[in-house]
């Protein structure tokens, strides 16, 4: 596991960590990173990228499309990675951590994966080849990889993808296994969504977790994605507990996708102050936690969010508006950061 890297460089003056952005605050409360996941066809907007590249706000990047199976083998054997270093070389050039996104997962797939059947041998090959070659390409790049994403179904059952129809649950650690052989030093992760509810889906990834440990494959952390919705997000004590229940197996978590949409647009002042309240309540749960390791934001700015063309009538749900501008929420998070920071030793 990863120990907290307990960076007191803002803490000995308070004013100055008030003031601080949000990575630099992040690290100060013992956070490895405040990171946000930005697009390849964002690159272009140079008011978009300057604050994308700013370390003091953000110490992590993700690519949110471009490392997809879909964008890297489009073709059985043929990978492509044009998409996929986009990310990877803005955040060279920043001196920033990259987490790699992601390898095996029901969506994003092309349909020479998804669209035959396979027997076990074929589709554990085709699995084992695309992870070597992948992960192989950015070995030594990615602080964590999203191994396998999204295995649970919302009720607790097991998703019903090419991968899990065809090999069962072993696919879990074969991708696990893969991806270790290919980058040694690399965080393995698995990622998913609405575990923060506590429900029969955590229950699963719990059960996800120990079979990883049980077929002793190499598992460092659970990402809880956290795409949830303002006035619903449970309290920061609730979250905390939650999250202990998987540190308690020995691995690391993180809030790895962060956005809090509102369901009716536009968001009143009232429904904006409760949005920065649930953004402070998600930002400290993981300080409370030991082995929460950081915070990533499914993008920054609802310009380029994802939010409204996957749920019609919803958005705003990130920290700064489409115009660039601070939104409440940014103001509570530095708030509960910065909190934390001069409380810390």
């Amino acid at each position: 596991m990863h120990t907290r890297s307990l960076l007191a460089i803002l803490a000995t003056a308070g004013s100055a960590v008030v003031e601080a952005q949000l990575n630099s605050l992040a690290r100060a409360a013992g956070l490895e990173y405040f990171g946000t996941a930005i697009g390849g066809g964002q690159t272009g907007d140079s008011q978009y990228m300057s604050i994308a590249s700013d370390t003091d706000e953000f110490g992590q990047l993700v690519p949110e499309n471009g490392q997809k199976w879909e964008s890297v083998q489009p073709n059985q054997g043929q990978f492509n990675y044009d998409s996929g270093d986009i990310v990877p070389n803005v955040a060279a050039r920043n001196g920033q951590i990259l987490r790699c996104h992601t390898l095996t997962w029901h969506s994003q797939l092309p349909r020479w994966v998804s669209s035959r059947s396979w027997s076990r041998e074929e589709l554990q090959s085709v699995i084992e080849v695309h992870i070597a070659n992948v992960v192989g390409h950015y070995k030594g790049k990615c602080y964590h990889w999203d191994v396998v994403n999204e295995a649970a179904e919302e009720d607790g059952g097991w998703r019903g993808s090419v991968f899990y129809n065809t090999l069962g649950t072993d696919f879990l650690p074969i991708s696990f296994n893969a991806a270790k052989a290919a980058d040694p030093d690399a965080g393995l992760w698995y990622n998913d969504y609405n575990l923060e509810y506590n429900q029969e889906k955590t229950e699963r990834a719990l059960e996800i977790v120990q079979i990883f440990q049980d077929a002793g494959a190499p598992i460092d952390g659970v990402g809880f994605q956290g795409h949830l919705i303002v006035g619903t997000t449970p309290t920061r004590d609730q979250l905390a507990d939650t999250l202990r229940r998987f540190t308690a197996l020995g691995v690391d978590v993180a809030y790895t996708e962060l956005d809090i949409r509102h369901a009716s647009m536009p968001p009143s002042d009232q429904a904006l102050a409760t949005q920065g309240d649930d953004y402070a309540n998600v930002v400290g749960s993981c300080l409370d936690v030991e082995d929460c390791v950081g915070v990533t934001v499914w993008g920054y700015t609802d310009k380029y969010s994802w939010v409204p063309g996957t749920f019609p009538g919803s958005g705003a749900a990130l920290l700064w508006d489409e115009n660039f501008n601070k939104k409440p929420a940014y103001t509570s998070v530095s708030s509960v950061l910065a909190a934390a920071a001069t409380a810390a030793p």
